[in-house]
């Protein structure tokens, strides 16, 4: 993968960091060139398991390393960032929700490097999405270098910061909208007499399916859902259920809520 920091230190060894450290070992970097800080010890144990340098200290990975993820929590901002080097420091890459640019500016120095991001987490197992936001003040090789490690756990859109807490309540929050309706559809098919590991199976592939068959198409879901809905058929009798059930308006109505309590979030 091209355009790779040197180094990158994870402040922060969750498992966020972990599948950043994961994709980044599975997209060549070498162990050696990976660390990780965090207090709690079973945290550590697990990165030097992969090969990475551990230690309590902020400080000691941070200035080892080209770039740093921010993986905090986001009560521990404040805390963690007055242990880092600030201004002409590394690149922060922060994925922490709520944090704004301002913020980390405010916190890491106002000539810091600093990359705002909003995972999910699909990243865990390399198949995320992250949205990026830069406020113009990084060169553009290292945004580039802050994107590429990201691509390490899955694709990658650049937007402006004000569209995070919209990304937020559709990508970051998204696959728990995801999780309930694979378990309404394992439900129905219980319902409907299957037994429950079945139902289960059928409604993991036919999401997985249907998803894989939409971004190798690169059509329209419009488009595919018509394909699939023969007059008379079942398939529209389904979709004529969920419509009068609200369907749509239940998903529109569960962005518009975590967006807005992403708002609220980052003003707290």
């Amino acid at each position: 993968m091209t355009g790779l920091p040197r180094s990158v230190a994870t402040i922060g060894a969750g498992n966020m960091a972990e599948a950043i450290i994961v994709g980044l070992l599975r997209a060549g970097m070498a162990p050696e060139s990976l660390r990780a800080s965090d207090p709690d010890p079973g945290r550590r144990q697990r990165m030097r398991e992969l090969g990475v340098r551990a230690t309590e200290s902020n400080v000691e990975v941070a200035q080892a390393s080209e770039l740093v993820v921010l993986a905090v929590k986001p009560q521990q901002l404040e805390a963690a960032a007055a242990t880092l080097p600030r201004d002409g420091g590394p690149i922060y890459l922060s994925i922490i929700a709520g944090a704004t640019t301002a913020t980390l500016r405010r916190l890491l120095g106002a000539k810091a490097r600093v990359v705002r991001s909003m995972p999910n987490t699909p990243a865990l197992v390399g198949a995320g999405i992250t949205a990026v936001a830069s406020d113009g003040g990084l060169e553009p090789a290292d945004l580039e270098r802050a994107c590429a490690v990201l691509r390490a756990v899955g694709a990658v859109v650049l937007v402006p910061e004000s569209a995070l807490d919209a990304v937020t309540g559709l990508s970051g929050s998204g696959p728990a909208y995801v999780f309930a309706f694979i378990e309404a559809l394992t439900e129905a098919g219980v319902h409907e007499g299957l037994p429950l590991a079945t139902a289960r199976a059928l409604a993991l592939e036919t999401v997985h399916g249907a998803a894989r068959l939409a971004i190798a198409s690169g059509e329209d879901p419009a488009v595919l859902r018509e394909r699939v809905s023969s007059p008379g058929g079942t398939t529209l009798a389904g979709l004529a259920a969920l419509s009068v059930a609200g369907f749509r308006e239940a998903v529109l109505a569960a962005v518009r809520a975590a967006t807005e309590r992403s708002k609220v979030l980052g003003r707290s």
